[in-house]
């Protein structure tokens, strides 16, 4: 009888393309990876890694085994909601994902609160971009994430993946605080014509929104700096290099030379969890629904849930 463990392995080389990433998503060393696959050949008597230049990739037997891998697991898993259901404690592994000023701004709490209430329950969290995310969830890399869209960049959810709102992150107008745009009150977003752009780079959904909510007003963005990190974009402001839209999740004190201003009508970007359906009655799922919840910033930038 093959291992599961060693499938579990296989799998994760399949979804991830490599021994090295599927041993960061599994938690353990690229070595003790292809330790498992070499007994699941032994196992199988079937060759599974082939060399391809500096890498491996599978052969054919091993990704048709990769695929009835994937639903093993799936079966596995849905066992094991059952009997946490059963048991009714919050136990086991939970893998979060969460996109970056999610894990910055919100996920802390969370992780301390699971963690301190329930000690049987071994906990991850992994950083991700939205456009990943909800397909690791849909083929079971990850267990819960949380993910943004926007309401002209809507994000795709793959059937059989079940969806929570938190909340809304309203989005504000940093500039340097000498910019003219500063004088005002609150901006309107025609008045953002004609203006240079600092954004997070291309790929990433934030990017689509303001490459999209600026042609809404009849323009492309003039994105003269592309950096993956708000706090990059709010040094560069601070420069005054140009203007970045940035949301409030996470956003830390302003430095003196950057000033925020709403922008009307208000841009916010819609935060909500995903999960796979079948795992809804799982105690760790709900646990984790129940804090992501509750850790929600209580503030003007996360008003009351709204419908997706």
């Amino acid at each position: 009888m093959m291992d599961l463990g060693r499938l579990r392995a296989l799998h994760a080389v399949a979804v991830h393309g490599s021994v090295g990433r599927a041993a960061a998503a599994l938690g353990y060393t690229p070595s003790a990876i292809s330790q498992q696959i070499t007994k699941l050949e032994r196992e199988t008597r079937t060759p599974l890694l082939e060399k391809r230049g500096r890498g491996v990739v599978l052969t054919d037997a091993a990704q048709a085994l990769a695929d009835s891998a994937r639903q093993i697991l799936a079966l596995v898993e849905q066992a094991e909601v059952e009997l946490e259901q059963q048991r009714g404690t919050v136990s086991g592994r939970l893998f979060l994902a969460a996109f970056a000023t999610a894990a910055r701004g919100l996920l802390p709490g969370v992780l301390a609160d699971l963690s301190a209430r329930f000690p049987e329950l071994e906990l991850r969290l992994l950083e991700s971009d939205p456009y990943l995310m909800a397909d690791m969830v849909a083929r079971g890399e990850v267990d819960l994430a949380v993910v943004q869209d926007w309401a002209n960049t809507p994000l795709s959810v793959p059937e059989g993946v079940a969806k929570q709102p938190l909340g809304l992150d309203v989005v504000d107008l940093l500039m340097h605080r000498q910019h003219p745009l500063a004088e005002l009150a609150e901006v309107p977003v025609e008045k953002l014509s004609g203006q240079r752009w600092i954004s997070i780079p291309p790929g990433n959904i934030c990017y689509d929104w303001l490459v999209r909510t600026m042609r809404e007003v009849g323009e492309d963005p003039d994105i003269r700096y592309q950096v993956g990190e708000f706090e990059t974009q709010i040094a560069l402001i601070a420069s005054g290099l140009g203007l970045g839209l940035v949301p409030r999740l996470g956003r830390g004190a302003l430095p003196p030379d950057v000033v925020a201003r709403p922008v009307v009508p208000e841009p916010h970007r819609r935060v909500f969890a995903l999960w796979r359906a079948h795992a809804s009655r799982r105690p760790a799922i709900t646990a984790a629904l129940e804090s992501l919840r509750a850790h929600w910033p209580a503030r003007d930038s996360a008003p009351e849930p709204l419908p997706l």
